[in-house]
């Protein structure tokens, strides 16, 4: 076999690694640090901030609830995955430029070729690089939150959201002892609430953090369906089968909230809704399942995570995790 033909054969190789590598990565990308599950009607609505969770929260990316507002096709896809670098127009150009490079390699160019197309990868990445960074300096600017610019203009008796952000008005706050106010603080309200919620309600969301993070370690698919929706038991079913095809066991334990914001409360037929900003301290590891060894994680030192829950109960019945979110 000829040098040529060799060089041909390994770029065609390496070409088609970096493809299937690139749609791997994509994939994985998309599922750590997501959002997934349905906040009903609102489903497709950012998460007002908090003082917990003070950006403006995206709406859910994964979510078996269709979008049906009259602006849907201005929004990206509720099934499609977070953008990254190597996701929509960049990583169009990326296997645009790689299939083309190929083609040219197979029809005979040879290393003259290659190089070529060595070099137009390099400006296609330069121009991939640049459009990503307009593109994401754009998507800040829409979403995010509107100044603030008559918070000093509020009436008295009245607290702005400003007040709410700095745990000085009544907006915001779960009123259980040490979970975001005091003890002796007054009672809080959601900022967005057409649903009143009452001191078991609360203690509920705080019980669920506990009980499906516990679930959730020791793979108990049963407690799960208890716990959450049947669409959440799907997206949490498939992280375990993830990890599981990985030979990798997530471990979670020593769940703790620190601090507790509602966000909305609303009621929608016979359905309530509540969405809270939770931040909360675990021993969070990732374990090799042969050998227990731990390969993510530091299982003596606690982790602090903050993130969006949705709670919904149906007739008044218990409520349940329905979706999960992630601060911007």
């Amino acid at each position: 076999m000829s040098r040529s033909r060799r060089a041909k054969i390994l770029a065609l190789f390496t070409g088609l690694i970096l493809a299937f590598s690139m749609a791997s990565v994509d994939y994985a990308e998309a599922r750590r640090g997501g959002s997934f599950g349905s906040r009903g009607a609102r489903t497709h609505q950012s998460v007002p901030p908090t003082r917990t969770a003070p950006s403006q929260v995206a709406p859910v990316e994964r979510s078996m609830t269709p979008n049906t507002a009259p602006n849907a096709a201005r929004q990206p896809s509720a099934a499609q995955p977070r953008s990254g670098f190597m996701n929509g127009l960049g990583g169009s150009l990326m296997r645009g430029l790689l299939l083309g490079g190929l083609i040219g390699l197979l029809l005979g160019h040879g290393l003259g070729g290659l190089a070529g197309f060595l070099g137009l990868l390099l400006q296609g990445l330069l121009i991939a690089a640049v459009v990503m960074l307009a593109l994401r300096f754009f998507r800040s600017q829409r979403t995010q939150p509107p100044a603030m610019a008559g918070a000093g203009n509020a009436p008295r008796g009245t607290s702005s959201a400003r007040e709410a952000h700095s745990g000085m008005g009544t907006a915001g706050g779960f009123t259980i002892p040490g979970f975001g106010n005091p003890a002796d603080a007054p009672p809080s309200q959601p900022l967005s609430s057409d649903l009143a919620l009452e001191q078991d309600d609360l203690n509920r969301f705080e019980a669920l953090l506990s009980d499906v993070q516990n679930a959730f370690a020791r793979e108990d698919h049963d407690a799960l369906r208890q716990l959450v929706t049947p669409e959440m038991v799907s997206y949490l079913s498939e992280e375990l089968a993830l990890n599981a095809h990985k030979g990798l066991h997530n471990e979670v334990s020593d769940v703790k909230l620190l601090e507790a914001d509602i966000a909305e409360s609303w009621s929608e037929g016979a359905r309530d809704y509540a969405t809270a900003a939770l931040r909360y301290e675990a021993l969070d590891v990732m374990r090799d399942r042969a050998t227990g060894k731990i390969v993510e994680g530091d299982a003596d030192a606690p982790s602090q995570t903050t993130e969006i829950w949705t709670f919904v109960r149906e007739n008044g019945g218990d409520w349940k995790l329905s979706a999960i979110q992630q601060p911007n």
